[in-house]
């Protein structure tokens, strides 16, 4: 079984003319695994065609980070998106996205500019720029984003709202290898040793949902783990502003093992239930 692929702008809209029904995105930069499987079924739940997007992204990288070593395998991709009964592949080079000089770009605001964003300074005008190319170019109904990068989940929902987009953002729920690690496509990068110091993110942030004080129960955990290089540990409220006294909030962790970057996140309760 195969997948129609699409490189050009011109070959998407004869195939996006052709789709029928409604239409169900999912944007990747390929290095598929499981997490991307999740948004993959959960477009097919969704919408009568899907559409993945294989495109790995320059304006979301900073200087030092590893854009020239993120991992391209697009054969493998191919394969997986036939096995899930993908229709339509879009995989452009960076002169099919980016034609011309990037002088117009989307401002993601002060939300933007916290957490990875005050990590990362620019990624989030990246991510918000490509995928309102995306969506105008593939025209979605629908678009499946997974909760792991939940500012990014955050964020493309204010950029739908506050601009308008004809499309509904489908949250999918993180997927978790069976050690308890948050699939990635930069899994790939820790050894043997460091995946071990890895788990440390995901049996903190279990021991924040069962806390009443969940910021002070992932201190405790990652505080006993050596390896970990902290970026930030934060507390807000599910829509990433300022965390409440008590009721439903969010806990998020960014961290280094090594020389690779790792993020995860919770829906957490502040106070007893």
């Amino acid at each position: 079984m195969t997948v129609r692929v699409v490189a050009t702008r011109e070959e998407l809209a004869k195939a996006r003319a052709e789709l029928s029904g409604t239409v169900a995105l999912v944007p990747t930069m390929g290095a598929l695994h499981d997490g991307h499987v999740a948004n993959i079924r959960a477009a097919k739940a969704r919408a009568d065609t899907v559409v993945v997007s294989i495109f790995v992204n320059p304006l979301q990288f900073g200087p030092n980070e590893d854009f020239e070593k993120y991992p391209r395998p697009l054969s493998a991709d191919l394969e997986l998106c036939a096995a899930e009964g993908v229709d339509l592949v879009f995989a452009p080079n960076r002169e099919v996205v980016y034609p011309h000089e990037v002088s117009v770009t989307v401002d993601p605001g002060p939300l933007g500019e916290i957490l990875e964003g005050a990590s990362r300074p620019g990624f989030f005008r990246g991510v918000l720029t490509v995928v309102s190319k995306l969506f105008h170019l593939v025209r979605p109904d629908f678009a499946c984003f997974g909760e792991k990068d939940y500012q990014q989940l955050t964020l493309v929902r204010r950029l739908v709202s506050d601009l308008d987009f004809p499309l509904e953002i489908v949250p999918v729920p993180t997927v978790r290898e069976s050690d308890g690690l948050a699939r990635s496509s930069r899994n790939v990068y820790l050894d043997t040793e460091q995946r071990a110091v890895s788990l440390a993110i995901s049996r903190a942030l279990k021991a924040a949902a069962d806390s009443p004080d969940p910021l002070a129960a992932a201190r405790e955990v990652l505080d006993a783990a050596p390896g970990i290089a902290l970026d930030y540990l934060a507390l807000t409220d599910p829509a990433l502003g300022p965390a409440p006294e008590t009721g439903a909030a969010r806990l998020l962790i960014a961290a280094k093992v090594g020389t690779t970057r790792l993020i995860d996140n919770t829906p957490v309760h502040i106070g007893v239930k």
